[in-house]
């Protein structure tokens, strides 16, 4: 049994169908991914999770003024409400 048939059997496994019956997954229910490409190196890779940071970063302050709207018109429907 090789690694790869070892793991789909760990992932798929057998399904308990009934009392006492047990039945395995075809093995078209398995879907192994392959990549489309080779070019997937360390730099792109740096690169990739620089401008995930980048993002990150900017949703970061996104939430920030989020929250100081929020607040501002907690704000005012207070005033509002004392009027």
């Amino acid at each position: 049994m090789t690694i790869q048939e070892a793991t789909e059997e760990t992932l798929v496994g057998p399904q308990i169908k009934g009392a006492g019956s047990v039945q395995k997954d075809q093995e078209s229910d398995v879907q192994v991914v392959v990549p489309k490409s080779n070019d997937f190196t360390s730099d792109s890779a740096q690169r990739m999770i620089q401008e995930i940071m980048f993002c990150s970063h900017d949703l970061d302050i996104i939430k920030e003024k989020t929250k100081e709207i929020e607040q501002r018109l907690k704000n005012m429907i207070d005033v509002q409400g004392r009027i």
